[in-house]
């Protein structure tokens, strides 16, 4: 059982990487993406935008899929449509190109962000699910701690658009992984025929149930503080901080390595004290956390080490609210895991590259519109938490343990 549970969460999380690392790995080049392109910071980063967007919006098309022809077929049309792109960014002349790139990259990765979770559920519920998912989120944490270091070192030695070449690699080996590495977890018999009518019948369902909506935007928010970080990160830390690319590199690997070692603990903590209490717990620490290094900044004390150690004790707690909640959200929906994998995706993805692109005009490369934009979402993923979380029954959640 925990070997099963290990070599699937190894698989899921090496695919689940390949969206993280298409992000992580060229932050550092953004600054030169933009002189070689003859671009402002602004217009490069509508490349992190334009990701985002994309991999959100094309996830309400992978998971309905995934429920009518199993969990592989998306998976390998996704991966060759991210190497697809990756080739794209690697020969774009402009920036349009780039972009246009960089939709494609986001349309392919958001298969391998959206089936995933889906096999989780297909496998496993409960505590288990959350543990595999705990799992699977270590794996992811290699990304945003190698991948910036990664793309620093290709950065000095072949250029940004060699970084792109690299993805094209990582897809190559993420295709034969699924290949070969991973069975279908999805049987023949429980396959939902794709169709406008079944889509929307299921898309009721989801919209019309609070809980899954609001621990959906709960997600929708806790990510929307990670899409600010990463659109901000690179020109306060290198601009206003001085860091270079290695430099900053490793202060990112740092922000993220509290998350991911946190969601390991949040299996754990989900069993010995129930998943409603300790989702609460983490909620209302990302908050106050959040809110400190906010009044921290004000007051003139925001220094690199004091907001790096704040960062890292937020997404600490953000940590343990993640994996329970996209476990929680799926919990009552098995039977349109795809679908409602999908629509939870594609609402948590717009909404942060929507809160990234509203905030945009006003990052300066200063520290407070960023620590001001991710208190905003502590504070809104808190209250959604708050307000869903007195819907969920006790003994309800108990049962579903």
């Amino acid at each position: 059982m925990h070997s099963s549970l290990f070599r699937t969460a190894l698989v899921l999380g090496l695919l689940s990487a390949i969206g993280p690392f298409s992000i992580d790995m060229y932050l550092p080049a953004l600054p030169e993406i933009g002189a070689d392109l003859g671009v402002t910071e602004t217009q490069v980063q509508l490349t992190i935008t334009m990701y985002f967007l994309a991999f959100g919006v094309s996830q309400f098309i992978w998971g309905p899929m995934a429920d009518a022809y199993g969990r592989k077929l998306p998976l390998i049309l996704g991966i060759s449509l991210f190497a697809v792109g990756s080739v794209g960014c690697a020969l774009a002349p402009t920036l349009g190109w780039l972009v246009a790139a960089r939709f494609v990259q986001g349309i392919g990765g958001a298969a391998v962000g959206v089936v995933p979770r889906a096999i989780v559920r297909d496998r496993y519920t409960g505590i288990e699910a959350t543990r595999l998912m705990a799992l699977v989120m270590l794996v992811i944490a290699i990304s945003p701690m190698l991948a910036p270091l990664a793309g620093s070192v290709v950065l000095a030695f072949g250029g940004w658009r060699l970084i792109f070449g690299v993805l094209v690699a990582v897809a190559a080996m993420s295709l034969m992984v699924t290949l070969f590495g991973l069975t279908e977890t999805l049987a023949r018999k429980d396959r939902v025929p794709v169709n406008f009518r079944s889509m929307a019948s299921g898309c009721r369902v989801l919209v019309g149930d609070p809980v899954f909506m609001g621990l959906t935007f709960v997600g929708a928010f806790g990510f929307g503080s990670f899409f600010v970080f990463i659109a901000s990160a690179s020109f306060v830390y290198t601009e206003h901080f001085g860091l270079s690319p290695t430099g900053f590199s490793l202060a990112f690997a740092l922000n993220a390595l509290g998350f991911f070692a946190a969601s390991q603990a949040a299996a754990p903590l989900g069993q010995r004290l129930g998943l409603l209490f300790s989702m609460r717990m983490a909620l209302i620490g990302f908050a106050v956390s959040s809110l400190a290094l906010l009044a921290v900044t004000l007051a003139g004390f925001g220094t690199l080490p004091v907001l790096m150690g704040f960062l890292f004790v937020a997404n600490a707690f953000l940590g343990l609210v993640m994996p329970a909640t996209f476990v929680m959200a799926l919990e009552e929906h098995g039977d349109i895991a795809g679908l409602a994998s999908s629509l939870g995706g594609t609402l948590q993805m717009v909404t942060g590259g929507l809160l990234v692109t509203l905030l945009g005009p006003f990052f300066n490369g200063t520290p407070l519109p960023m620590v001001a934009a991710i208190a905003l979402c502590s504070v809104l993923a808190l209250g959604i938490g708050l307000a869903v979380l007195r819907r969920m029954s006790a003994p309800a959640m108990a049962a579903g343990e």
